[in-house]
């Protein structure tokens, strides 16, 4: 029995998180999912409201300021997440447009691809110890 995945791409930004989801197989389209909170408890209602269809889901989203707790929440609900260096996420020449939507979509097309390359997600014991370091280089 083949196993249908469905990649989901989070644009996050502080207060917002735009959704992008498609679906396993070249020919299918990739769909604006809309716009939530940025909050645990949001990010926790489109897991559930996405894992319902039985399908395997992987999520995707750039690296920034919000950190990693995304990325763990996800995990921790048993999905795959992977975060994207958005130094590494291959680009059009010429493409200067940016909004949510589109960078999300983008990312959707780019992660079924299989042409994005993830980055290492510390734990929080290694964040602990980093922001430890930089704390005391900045005294």
């Amino acid at each position: 029995m083949a196993t249908f995945i469905t990649y989901i791409v989070l644009d996050v930004h502080n207060n917002t998180i735009a959704v992008a989801v498609a679906e396993s197989g070249l020919r299918k389209e990739v769909r604006d999912y809309g716009t939530i909170a940025n909050t645990l408890a949001a990010l926790k209602k489109l897991i559930s409201k996405l894992a319902r269809s039985g399908h395997e889901l992987r999520f995707c989203y750039e690296a920034g300021p919000c950190g990693y707790g995304i990325q763990r929440q996800i995990a921790a609900a048993g999905h795959e997440c992977i975060v994207v260096a958005p130094s590494l996420i291959p680009k059009k020449p010429g493409d200067r447009i940016k909004t949510d939507r589109r960078d999300a979509n983008d990312l959707a097309k780019l992660h079924r691809a299989g042409e994005l390359t993830a980055v290492w997600v510390p734990d929080q014991a290694h964040e602990a110890i980093r922001d430890l370091v930089r704390a005391r280089l900045a005294a």
